[in-house]
């Protein structure tokens, strides 16, 4: 895709295009209605609720403002607003048409709310159903297998489907293969014979192979789905008659915030964020949404910024107060939040350093962004003396991907370590005892800060990118695998280097010859 439009993920209810929410008492309804001519950019068409970008930052907005305006609901239903459509994935001709870059950014962001709804089922006590009214193809019967349960319409026609492999020489790009042996427990040949299969599977088979929970007539699909829901919504342990907590627009001026501001340099940016005043009492809450939509501008319209240098400004002892010490309403949702925004850090492919400076804030949930870093450089000045802080939310307040916390992951082959730091918890720690406990990376006086940080931005900047994004890929999580690292890892892998090959993406290519009438053409080498 030439001319990258620059891309804002800022949407609300009232500005949605492609889906609208529907509320009956505990339960929601998400109904996907997209307007096929609402293309995030012009070249294709939007048929049969296929998707884009764009649609994908509608459903991310409206599964945040669930979570935190609705605290009444319970179960959520996604279901097709179209005649006989659910949902036919990830829209064909805007991946043929797209640069390789949009693509990976577009599949890694469709991931990360897939995954947020099974966050929201995991610990919002929001339980997603998926109520597969009509077709569901590809990134479509994804998007229902994020769901905890799939109810499918028996009609004799309706099919679930990943016709990736088969029809467009791509894998499922978010997430589809390893949901299904992982999540739905799909027998491995099964899922082979599922997954080259383009016309897909209906009705009792698809029940029979663990496709979907449910295959209903249509005549009792809605009176079922609406059992379902209340049934979900009956188990949920939501507060009860918990306030509303709004999310009002990001006004940002360029990428300052009011929290978080960042500083674009040649091949490099620096972050900064500023921790909260005194009686701030949003400030967390705030400062996460805004560090949310940075991460997602800055990955998505600043693909040459390679480097991020991240920076606090603020008082330790007013950081620490903000964080939550309860998981009671709304303190549990915004740290959760918090926890989805550093992993969405975590799988971001750009180099992270922190720079732990005089004046800088780095502890609790803050100290969680050096943590999340590459390297971190500390600055040892007792004429100015830096300082970080443990909170007890960093012993697993705010898990990694892998289930591990990122003091977990950092000392994977020293777990003695983790619970020794426990015992550090509430005390200052300057830069000789931070080096000693294995907290940052480098110590450097006064006299050779500049030098250092300079060198090594500059070192950063003169590597391949490429193997700069496998390496920081394959260290950020040490320790075992889940179904979130798997999609991660080998699915941004394969797919990535699938994307870049002229089987998928050339001329002859599958994703250029679909719907064509020719077929593709491929090299039969295996690599």
């Amino acid at each position: 895709m030439t001319g990258q439009p620059e891309v804002s993920f800022g949407t609300d209810p009232g500005r949605y295009r492609h889906l609208r929410l529907e509320f009956d008492g505990e339960v929601a309804r998400i109904v996907l209605a997209v307007d096929e001519s609402g293309g995030i950019v012009p070249g294709y068409d939007l048929k049969l609720n296929s998707y884009d970008l764009g649609v994908d930052i509608e459903l991310y907005d409206a599964v945040q403002r669930l979570r935190f305006e609705h605290p009444e609901v319970r179960a959520v239903v996604l279901t097709g607003g179209l005649e006989r459509v659910f949902c036919a994935g990830a829209n064909i001709r805007m991946l043929a048409q797209s640069s390789h870059p949009w693509k990976v950014n577009f599949c890694k962001f469709t991931n990360e709310t897939r995954n947020a709804i099974e966050d929201a089922t995991a610990c919002s006590g929001q339980t997603y159903l998926a109520a597969v009214n009509g077709t569901a193809a590809g990134g479509g019967y994804e998007l229902a297998l994020a769901c905890d349960r799939i109810i499918l319409v028996d009609d004799g026609s309706t099919a679930v489907s990943l016709p990736e492999v088969p029809l467009l020489g791509v894998l499922p790009g978010t997430g589809g293969l390893t949901r299904l042996t992982d999540k739905r427990g799909v027998r491995k040949d099964l899922a082979d014979v599922f997954a080259t299969r383009s016309e897909g599977v209906r009705g009792k088979t698809a029940v029979a192979w663990r496709l979907v929970d449910e295959a209903v007539p249509r005549s009792r699909f809605e009176e079922t789905v609406r059992e379902r829901a209340k049934e979900a919504a009956a188990r949920s342990t939501r507060p009860a008659g918990a306030p509303s907590v709004p999310l009002p627009p990001l006004r940002p001026d360029g990428y300052a915030y009011s929290t978080v501001t960042a500083a674009p340099e040649e091949h490099q940016v620096t972050i900064t964020v500023r921790g909260p005043e005194a009686g701030d009492d949003g400030w967390l809450l705030r400062m996460t949404r805004e560090l949310d939509d940075l991460i997602l501008r800055l990955r998505t319209n600043e693909p040459e910024l390679g480097t991020w240098v991240i920076r606090t400004e603020g008082d330790i002892d007013a950081v620490l107060a903000a964080e939550p010490g309860t998981d009671a309403w709304p303190h549990g949702e915004i740290r959760h939040y918090l926890k989805r925004t550093l992993k969405r850090l975590d799988v971001t492919s750009r180099s992270l350093i922190a720079l732990i400076e005089p004046g800088g804030c780095f502890a609790g949930p803050l100290l969680e962004l050096a943590l999340a870093c590459d390297r971190q450089y500390m600055l040892d000045d007792p004429e100015r003396p830096a300082e970080i802080e443990l909170s007890p939310a960093n012993f697993g307040g705010y898990p990694m991907g892998n289930g591990l916390s990122r003091l977990a992951a950092r000392f994977h082959a020293e777990p003695g370590r983790v619970a020794g730091l426990e015992k550090e918890t509430g005390r200052r720690l300057g830069p000789a005892e931070a080096l000693e406990l294995g907290l940052v990376t480098f110590a450097p006086d006064d006299l050779d800060w500049d030098d250092e940080v300079r060198l090594a931005l500059e070192e950063r900047a003169a590597l391949s990118p490429d193997a700069l994004t496998g390496m920081e890929a394959s260290l950020r999580f040490a320790g075992p695998e889940t179904m979130e690292t798997k999609i991660f890892a080998r699915l941004a892998a394969w797919q990535n280097w699938i994307f870049t090959r002229p089987n998928a993406s050339g001329p002859e290519g599958a994703l250029r010859s679909y719907g064509t009438g020719r077929r593709p053409v491929y090299d039969r080498e295996r690599a």
